[in-house]
């Protein structure tokens, strides 16, 4: 049975934030604070893959009709 539509819709509201967190390169783009020798800007975007992982997971067990 799947989730009515207005309770998927939102659910998938969730999936605004990666683009959101990614959409305003002068917030992310510098080097401070570093971590592990990684600049901000880059280890700021490898977070984003990751945490755009466990977005969409969740979106997806969420909004996902069952058999």
């Amino acid at each position: 049975m799947a989730a009515p539509k207005s309770r998927r819709a939102y659910w998938n509201c969730l999936l605004v934030l990666p683009a959101a967190g990614l959409m305003f390169p002068g917030v992310y783009a510098k080097a401070d604070p570093a971590l592990f020798g990684f600049p901000f800007f880059y280890w700021y975007q490898i977070l984003w893959v990751v945490l755009t992982s466990v977005i969409t997971g969740i979106v997806y067990l969420a909004t996902r009709r069952h058999a």
